[in-house]
């Protein structure tokens, strides 16, 4: 075996380790001093009992002990395969194993069983850096199973972290009791509202009712019912047929109806006051600690949210918070590509498409484009199946589980339009092609809204603005037209907010405008809106919190120099606030008004925006 060269002056432990081992590899591979054979089934593997008991207590007591192993040459072992014992004793004598996802759990067990711990904690660590969203449970189980409180921590985490997302696999409802409630129990569950958690714990009842049924008593205890609104606890959890059928659960139904009415139970205390104690912190007391499990309020980490504006760009990310005034770190990452789409979906998840990778090197197909997922725990950008078809100007929009790429301009043959729809299906994590667009369009507007696809404006080959506008149903597989915008135009700013469909700024066949409108999708009319206080294009607008914000664009400013107009990147903010519910926070703004915020963002440079909710405790204010 080839040593690797340590200094035995400056590393003279490891430099000592290093020839020990190679001593010991070099001695089993001549057959010197080897007085052990372990016998696996039809393999045999020579070595030494002195390395074995070094290195496992389970051999040590072994041949130290009056066990016939002891006094013989031959020992056999029964549960454990040939493979995995020779990667371990190959590990044993060189501190080299190829761990994959295919033998590690088999390496795991083993290492546990004959109490290997070096190869116990390589593979921990190994697990730990290959959890992802499809086997972080298989993980949580296995930690557990093996008495590991690290690893079965570190996934719990995990999950903890990717709650609503990983409640929709089906692992999910492969759990024991135990384990569901190890997890449902934990403060740092990311779920901004209870009912998400009883609602899990419901679809793991209903998934195997008759085996199922008499854990539900228990499992309620680790939902905090108090968190609930009392409607949806009075229709969701009293009138669930499950727990109606159940009578023990009556009791505590009725402690948390009193509980929500402030009647809290009497806890018996130890006799003896706090030095200095009054009777309302005794009162406090008395509220926060002692109280039955089920009438838990803590909040748990995900509703510590917040409301966002989100610029997204190629130096990083950077999170607003506009009632605050306060700017966030959410991400140094620089993956994002200059010219790119962003969306957030209804779960909060937040995606970028576009821009352009060119490879000189692949004559037939030079040009491919990003596909990324945020992961706001780790901060970096997950690299997700490549968008099919490079375009640019494209619509990025999802719906029902799904995310759609629609028309834009092809980046080859010309650059025409494309009618074209790509669909990303996040549960199978494959593209696929939808039904076409009825024209060929980019530089429109696409937004979502209760299951459907609204596609608005845009330019054709021919380069003239358009007032079209259609919606397509994707449960019926079908494009319909719908009324018109009232100007024709693309690259404008568009978002859906309570139940309409704003269209702001854009260019028109005359050029930049300031024009607004609204669409009614409930009467499918369209109506004048509240006039931007600019002429831009690509302007960023976005719902959030009862208002509309507008970000950025381009708009005509005179050259410093020559005093001639030219398209100049605005990185600004103005809201305009036209909540039905007049909100005291912007009691001195008049509705349907725009109100500048901020006349320079410099995170705005470059950037897509979103409206999002994140959690301000992971980030980092600036």
């Amino acid at each position: 075996m080839a040593v690797v060269p340590v200094d035995p002056v400056k590393e003279p432990r490891m430099y000592q380790q290093s020839l020990l081992l190679g001593g010991l590899c070099e001695l089993l591979e001549n057959d010197k001093f080897v007085d052990c054979v372990l016998k696996i089934k039809d393999q045999d593997f020579p070595c030494h009992k002195l390395v074995l008991a070094a290195s496992s207590p389970y051999f040590k007591a072994m041949f130290l002990s009056d066990m016939e192993e002891s006094k013989k040459r031959e020992v056999v072992l029964k549960d454990v395969e040939p493979d995995i014992m020779g990667m371990i004793l190959r590990y044993i004598y060189t501190c080299d194993i190829n761990l994959t996802e295919q033998n590690v759990q088999g390496i795991f067990m083993a290492a546990n069983m004959y109490q290997i711990p070096s190869i116990f904690s390589v593979c921990v660590s190994y697990l730990e850096h290959k959890m992802v969203l499809s086997n972080c449970l298989a993980i949580f189980r296995l930690g557990l199973l093996l008495e590991c409180p690290r690893l079965a921590a570190k996934a719990r985490d995990y999950i903890c972290d990717r709650f609503e997302v990983i409640i929709k696999d089906q692992d999910f409802h492969q759990l024991g009791a135990g384990e569901l409630a190890a997890i449902i129990t934990c403060d740092s569950l990311n779920v901004e509202k209870e009912e998400k958690v009883y609602e899990a714990l419901m679809e793991w009842v209903e998934y195997d009712k008759t085996e199922r049924l008499e854990d539900l008593p228990k499992l309620l205890h680790c939902i905090r019912f108090r968190l609930m609104a009392p409607a949806y606890f009075q229709e969701k959890v009293e009138g669930h047929r499950l727990i109606k059928s159940k009578q023990e659960i009556k009791k505590d139904l009725q402690l948390i109806k009193d509980a929500q009415k402030g009647i809290l139970p009497q806890v018996s205390r130890p006799s003896g006051k706090k030095a200095g104690a009054s009777k309302r912190d005794e009162d406090e007391d008395e509220d926060d600690e002692g109280l039955p499990g089920i009438l838990n309020n803590n909040l748990r980490f995900g509703m510590f949210q917040t409301d966002f504006i989100l610029l997204v760009s190629d130096t990083g990310m950077v999170a607003y918070d506009p009632a605050e005034n306060e700017c966030y770190l959410a991400s140094r990452s620089t993956e994002i590509p200059k010219n790119h789409c962003s969306l957030v979906t209804k779960e909060n998840q937040i995606f970028v498409a576009g821009g352009l990778v060119y490879n000189e090197q692949n004559t037939d197909e030079p040009f491919t484009s990003y596909f990324l997922q945020f992961d706001p725990i780790s901060t970096e950008w997950l690299g997700m199946p490549s968008l099919p078809t490079p375009r640019c100007l494209f619509g990025f929009a999802d719906v029902q589980n799904s995310i759609f790429v629609v028309g834009g301009k092809e980046l080859k043959e010309g650059e025409h339009a494309l009618d074209s729809v790509m669909i990303y299906d996040r549960q199978s994590f494959k593209w696929g092609e939808s039904d076409p667009v009825p024209y060929s369009v980019y530089g429109h507007g696409t937004v979502s809204h209760n299951g459907l696809l609204y596609v608005l404006g845009g330019k054709t080959d021919s380069k003239k603005c358009l007032r079209r506008m259609c919606v397509y149903n994707p449960l019926r597989f079908q494009w319909k037209e719908l009324a018109p915008m009232k100007t024709a135009r693309s690259l404008f700013g568009v978002t859906v907010h309570e139940n309409k469909i704003y269209v702001v700024t854009g260019v028109t066949d005359d050029g930049l405008t300031s024009n607004a409108e609204v669409y009614d999708i409930a009467k499918n009319t369209w109506s004048e809106f509240e006039e931007f206080p600019q002429e831009r294009s690509s302007l960023n607008l976005i719902s959030l919190a009862g208002c509309l914000y507008a970000v950025g664009g381009f708009a005509m400013m005179p050259n410093e120099n020559t005093e001639k107009l030219e398209p100049t990147e605005m990185n600004d903010i103005w809201r305009q606030v036209i909540s039905t519910i007049r909100d005291p926070l912007w009691f001195d703004e008049k509705e349907n008004c725009w109100s500048g915020m901020l006349r320079e963002i410099r995170y705005a440079s470059g950037a897509t925006v979103l409206g999002v909710r994140l959690n301000a405790l992971r980030l980092t204010r600036m």
